[in-house]
Parts: structure tokens; sequence; C-alpha cells
């Protein structure tokens, strides 16, 4: 009877002891090599970057920086979000990306923003569920890897900036 029991889903924060778990993760899951101000951004990020275990297995990451803006406020940029391929459809993603969101409201930041290569759709499709639209493309924000362009997706959580 208990085979139907939910498997837990558990994060946890990204620190010096386990970052090597990000960046395994990262090459199984993206086509970019990452360079170590990627890695010291997602370690300055705090809360905001975390690691997604399925089952105590590590499965996904979120990893996030905050950027300051003119005039103060900080918006949040999400590096990368991934979730291994056997392990998508479970509600990891989700429940990396709504930590994201949820911190940011409790902090203030008004805006996420990211960037997702044109051709992915799937990509593309989940972020839209949550309220992201498609703000800018940019053409050869890629090197080595085809398309080379892509989009930025951008999510304001406060006031939108009013339209001049």
């Amino acid at each position: 009877m208990g085979a139907d029991k939910p498997v837990p889903i558990s994060l946890d924060g990204v620190r010096d002891k386990n970052i090597m778990q990000l960046k395994k993760l990262n090459v199984a899951l993206f086509p970019v090599r990452y360079n170590d101000k990627y890695y010291a951004d997602a370690l300055a990020s705090g809360d905001f970057t975390k690691l997604a275990y399925y089952s105590d297995i590590c499965v996904g990451a979120i990893a996030c920086r905050l950027e300051k803006k003119e005039g103060g406020a900080v918006r949040l940029y999400i590096m990368t979000l991934g979730v291994l391929a056997p392990y998508r459809g479970l509600g990891i993603g989700t429940k990396l990306l709504t930590h994201a969101l949820d911190l940011s409201l409790k902090q203030s930041i008004s805006e996420i923003y990211l960037h997702v290569q044109t051709n992915n759709e799937d990509a593309i499709n989940f972020y839209k569920k949550f309220g992201f639209e498609i703000t800018e493309t940019i053409q050869n924000y890629y090197t080595n890897i085809t398309p080379p362009d892509c989009f930025a997706l951008t999510k304001y959580l406060l006031q939108p900036p009013q339209k001049k």
C-alpha cells in the first residue's frame, strides 16, 4: 500500500564543500562550460542558489546572481536552472523556481530575468507558466553552440516599470 507515497524532494544550499555537485550537474545538463566567476556568483547569492535532491540523490539545481540596478534596486539573474532528464516532470524544477520567486518577494526584489537558447521550447514554456515573458532577443549570445541566439525572459514581481 505504501508504494504510492511521494518521494521527498529537498533543497540544500550550495557551499564550498558541495560546489562539486553543482559543477557535475552543469557538465551533464548544459552545452556551456562555466567559469570560476559563475561559481563565485552562485556562492555569493546565498539562499538563491540551491541543489535539489530526489530521494537523497542530487538531480537538479538553480544558480542565481544578485545584480544592483541604477537607483539601488536589486534584480535576480537566474544563471542556470536544470534537472537531470530522468527526473524531469516530477516538480523538481518547479520547486527550485518557486523557491527563488518566493525568496525574491520576501527580499523585495522586483525583477527576475534569465537567458534561454531560442530553440529551447521546453524551457521557454516552463518559464511562461510562471509569468515570465520574452522581453528581448539577443543575436549571437552564445559561442560554440547552435543556434547562438537567446531570448531574455523577465518576470516583474512588484510594479513593472512604466512605459513612457
